[in-house]
């Protein structure tokens, strides 16, 4: 169903594959990493890893991971959305995390090569993300493969 990529830099070999219940604890690493929430207590630990299950068990949902010597070294989350106005899905995608000591390699680019041949493969009139203000290096990196800043954003924070 997926499509192995492989890239080469830096000497190194990349594996793009989709994610398993194994590669859950290097996945939350990962977002740590993105300076994400960290669970407080062994329940939430629960509750966010129940929340990784979720992305296996729904049609609309998937988790693709870049894969180094068999270990985890980013991730990209996606979300088949259905819009009132169109006719055909969006892809949306609220993470992609390449591990801090191999951003710059490739790694998050060919994760979002993989996602755009999903989309045209599920028919998606387009691709979504959001990126904070403050991740400037991430700007330039989605401008430079083709995105366009296009909205912005508006939150209201419920709970502290």
């Amino acid at each position: 169903m997926f499509k192995i990529i492989r890239c080469h830099y830096l000497c190194m070999e990349i594996l793009v594959t989709k994610a398993t219940e194994k590669d859950i604890p290097t996945i939350l690493e990962l977002l740590y990493e993105l300076e994400r929430p960290i669970p407080i207590d062994e329940k939430e630990i629960k509750i966010f890893k129940n929340k990784i299950k979720d992305y296996f068990l729904d049609p609309q949902k998937t988790l693709l991971v870049a894969k180094q010597d068999s270990k985890v070294v980013g991730f990209v989350s996606i979300i088949l959305l259905r819009r009132l106005n169109r006719a055909k899905s969006e892809m949306y995608i609220p993470e992609l995390v390449v591990t801090k000591a191999l951003r710059f390699t490739g790694i998050g680019k060919k994760l979002m090569q993989h996602c755009v041949e999903l989309a045209k493969k599920k028919d998606c009139y387009r691709i979504r993300l959001e990126s904070g203000n403050q991740r400037k290096e991430s700007h330039k990196f989605y401008k430079s493969i083709g995105f366009e800043q296009s909205a912005l954003t508006f939150t209201k924070s419920i709970l502290c």
